[in-house]
């Protein structure tokens, strides 16, 4: 139920957080499917409800995986409101909030070049013209990007590597974490 953002994966994960009444935020909860396997964590803030043993939150705010938190706290107040549109009142703000978290996140990253900005832009709106005219063409058009990006990835990887530039600056680059920055790399390498 969190919120992604393509670009950045897993490392940005958001989701609207639960605060306690003494501004603590609580450890995650976990969740039952109901089939009795699988139980599944979650520190959203619909699931601190006070229902079976759970802390009750008393507002939420955003939150990323990166570990960032929002500094904005909005109310939850179950009394009187109609129950269809708290969710959507609850999470406006939160969600705002993790959005500019990302515009920071991107504002810290390595800008594209606006030649090629244009040109990947330029790109897409082609081949989205192609697929709905001639799909098969668009598939191979496709086809033949992937065999580009797969051996300019490789090519890049390599050399990133060979310039001994740290992991940290690496992911910072790329608006991921330095871990996911590792992943990517042993990715476009062909080394697992």
């Amino acid at each position: 139920m969190g919120w992604t953002a393509e670009e950045f994966g897993a490392s940005h994960e958001g989701w609207a957080g639960a605060l306690l009444a003494d501004g603590t935020e609580p450890g995650p909860v976990c969740l039952d499917p109901g089939n009795g396997s699988g139980f599944r964590q979650t520190r959203e803030w619909w699931a601190y409800n006070g229902i079976l043993n759970r802390p009750r939150a008393a507002a939420a705010r955003a939150a990323c995986a990166c570990g960032w938190r929002g500094a904005a706290h909005y109310p939850i107040d179950l009394g009187g409101v109609d129950p269809s549109g708290l969710y959507e009142q609850v999470i406006d703000g939160p969600r705002d909030d993790w959005e500019r978290h990302l515009d920071e996140v991107e504002a810290r990253t390595v800008p594209l070049p606006a030649v090629l900005a244009d040109l990947l832009e330029r790109l897409e709106d082609q081949l989205n013209n192609l697929a709905g005219q001639a799909p098969v063409a668009a598939l191979k058009a496709v086809a033949a990007l992937e065999r580009v990006t797969r051996s300019v990835a490789r090519d890049a990887a390599y050399i990133a590597e060979a310039d001994d530039l740290s992991w940290e600056s690496i992911g910072t680059g790329l608006g991921i974490s330095e871990k996911e920055a590792r992943s990517r790399l042993s990715h476009y390498t062909g080394r697992r």
